[in-house]
């Protein structure tokens, strides 16, 4: 940190994360920040303390932003080359590079992840807007034979164009707020889409900081809009607006219910990235050295607040007790503190509301019959620090197993089998497919047990092996579609099919 740091709470942030926390944030619409009709505080959950106000919108101000982003699709944002957008992206991406420390530092200070975690989601994301930009010139369409009672008749030439969806709403959830932003964003600007971003209520200022710095880069005006608001609100206009196209959505699969039932009105497309209650595999000759730290981490990485965490762990009898053993020290080794300490390993919940929930689900298992390994409580202290939690002689139908918590609560369960059919079956024991891991040091049985769990993404000996290049997205109700990668972008894009007759 520089010699001009500033002072928080018996830390230190930049002095460029000073000034913007004291500044009036506004709405993005049309090119310009604007006055919303309502206002909200953004809360540094690891202390209680009001950072910033922030001004809100509802279905009026979505309605303009949508306006605009409508105006920049039909006309500057659409005439442009695709080298010219290509630029812009690159730009884009060196002016993310200038103010990391920024976009570092909110995050931290407005969702409490620690800076370790933040760090490497802001150099992520610069790359996906570079590894997008690169994508626009490969956007490609194919030529094929033309229909036969047309051939038959004259020579003709049929192929097919890959066109932008049009203006699209994405609704951004607080536990990666930035990066969640940034993984749709930039495949709906690689395929030429405009968008309307609502951020989380709970943490808007970092995707307002990008904002300025889509401005900065010299996007066509509306080309990118930011509604801060409430989910009943300005996501619920979202959501229903007849002027949007599709929709992308990561949040709970029950909001991600109500998102599909108000895009039935103008049947607009929708992505959909949503919970997940992730199964870890632990065969009797897994590398425990690898699968202690491994595992702890697929459950406590940003506080269990994530839809990728593995929290249903399958352990086999023989190794049981020692993997117990191995995540109880990691667990009570981990330090608790805010993310501005490079120290910490785990920060605080999102909220009182949702730390409460997380606790009720601990209360639940302790009932239940449950056994508490460590952790199990929240720390007498200001900020919403609960310990990381693991619990043994679980079964199936406990809410610990079968609900996703989003809190640093691991369920372990041991098991006797050695069947992969029958590990499968307790793996797909779930309505959700998101993610997953098999430890093991024989490949042959890693393969072969990957290949039987439903979920959309599974790891072998790691846990959560998400990049930019890779797709990722659900089975079941953990949601419609993917992000990264390839598959990304055709999420923005449509086919058209042209035949002529030559």
């Amino acid at each position: 940190m520089s010699a001009n740091a500033v002072p928080f709470d018996g830390h230190a942030i930049a002095p460029e994360t000073a000034a913007f926390l004291g500044k009036t944030h506004k709405l993005l619409i049309g090119g310009e920040w604007v006055e919303g009709s309502g206002e909200m505080a953004s809360i540094d959950p690891a202390t209680g303390i009001e950072l910033t106000r922030v001004q809100t919108g509802g279905a009026a101000e979505v309605d303009r932003a949508v306006a605009a982003a409508r105006r920049a699709f039909d006309g500057p944002w659409t005439r442009m080359t695709v080298a010219e957008r290509t630029a812009l992206m690159h730009r884009l991406a060196r002016i993310m590079e200038q103010n990391a420390l920024l976009l570092t530092q909110l995050d931290i200070l407005d969702n409490g992840m620690p800076a370790f975690i933040a760090g490497l989601t802001t150099s992520n994301c610069v790359e996906m807007i570079d590894y997008y930009a690169g994508a626009i010139m490969r956007i490609e369409g194919t030529t094929t034979a033309p229909p036969r009672h047309i051939a038959a008749e004259t020579e003709a030439l049929t192929y097919t164009l890959r066109e932008p969806v049009g203006v699209v709403g994405q609704i951004v959830p607080w536990n990666v707020p930035l990066s969640t932003a940034i993984l749709k964003l930039a495949p709906a600007l690689a395929a030429g889409c405009t968008v309307v971003i609502k951020p989380s209520e709970e943490t808007p200022l970092s995707v307002l900081a990008l904002g300025q710095m889509v401005l900065d880069a010299g996007f066509p005006a509306g080309v990118v809009n930011i509604v801060n608001g409430l989910g009943g609100d300005a996501g619920a206009a979202i959501a229903a607006h007849p002027g949007i196209d599709k929709v992308s959505f990561t949040g709970s699969t029950a909001t991600g219910r109500k998102i599909v039932s108000a895009a039935l009105g103008n049947l607009k497309k929708v992505s959909l990235e949503l919970g997940g209650k992730s199964p870890v595999m632990i065969m009797p000759d897994a590398d425990l050295s690898l699968a202690v730290p491994g595992v702890a981490m697929a459950t406590f990485f940003l506080q269990g607040q994530n839809c990728m965490a593995g929290t249903r762990i399958f352990a086999h009898a023989d190794v049981h007790d020692q993997l117990v053993a191995g995540l109880k020290g990691f667990a009570e080794s981990m330090k608790l503190g805010h993310g501005l300490d490079p120290a910490t390993m785990q920060g605080p919940m999102i909220s009182g509301a949702h730390t409460a929930k997380v606790m009720g689900y601990i209360g639940s298992a302790e009932a239940g019959g449950a056994t508490l390994v460590t952790g199990g409580e929240k720390l007498d202290r200001p900020g919403n620090f609960i310990r990381p939690t693991i619990y043994t002689d679980c079964r199936p139908d406990m809410a610990l197993v079968k609900e996703e918590i989003f809190g640093p609560v691991m369920a372990v369960m041991k098991v006797e089998t050695t069947d992969l059919d029958e590990l499968a079956a307790m793996a797909n024991d779930t309505p959700y497919g998101l993610s997953g891991s098999v430890w093991t040091k024989d490949l042959s049985t890693a393969h072969r047990l990957v290949k039987r769990i439903r979920s959309g993404h599974v790891s072998i000996n790691c846990h959560g092996a998400v990049g930019t290049n890779i797709p990722f997205g659900g089975y079941g109700q953990s949601g419609w579609g993917r992000e990264f990668g390839k598959e990304g972008l055709d999420g923005y894009l449509e086919t058209k099919a042209v035949t002529a007759r030559l």
